[in-house]
């Protein structure tokens, strides 16, 4: 199951730091991270992403991928992830880390991870789907990406089946659930 990070705009160190703290975990089936390689602006790209996806999956169109995007790789991200399902591909999962004030629509589900509560809330308006996540206490943005297995916080709008093993727990640690669930899919 391939996950495809689109990072924000930050240092790259930040990403690795995000990989050793979260997604390191163990997991039954293994995984392919695939990490957008570009920098600043580009992250905003759609098409620089649906590009690289191309370039790596063409041959895998119908494999379940998992986009997690972090701040300002949402918006390039939502629109690759929605342009790779209208080429035939499948879309399993969503995941948007502080993407705030990002529309998030599309025919797969969608969570939101947000560094606080305002954000959580805020966001909810511009599309939220079922289990998401907000830190409390608040942490600043760049916490969430950078050390997500320090971040606590709560766990909202279970839905049926993703009942939360519990409410309060680290972003990682929600992250990781919703991996575990739907690589048994």
């Amino acid at each position: 199951m391939p996950i495809i990070i689109c990072p924000g705009i930050h240092a790259p160190e930040l990403t690795k730091s995000f990989i050793q703290g979260c997604l390191n975990q163990a997991i039954e089936k293994p995984i392919d991270i695939l990490i957008f390689p570009e920098q600043g602006y580009l992250t905003l790209s759609t098409f620089h992403i649906l590009h690289f996806l191309h370039n790596r999956l063409s041959n895998k169109l119908e494999s379940p991928v998992i986009f997690i995007c972090f701040s300002a790789g949402v918006i390039g991200g939502i629109g690759a992830a929605t342009a790779w399902q209208l080429l035939g591909g499948h879309v399993q999962a969503f995941i948007a880390i502080d993407g705030w004030g990002v529309p998030l629509g599309g025919n797969f589900p969608i969570h939101r991870l947000s560094h606080d509560h305002y954000t959580h809330w805020t966001s909810a308006y511009l599309g939220m789907g079922e289990n998401n996540f907000y830190a409390d206490p608040a942490v600043d943005h760049l916490s969430m990406w950078s050390s997500p297995q320090s971040v606590q916080g709560q766990w909202t709008n279970p839905s049926v089946g993703f009942s939360p093993p519990k409410n309060y727990l680290s972003a990682s640690e929600f992250l990781n659930f919703l991996l575990e669930r739907y690589n048994k899919k």
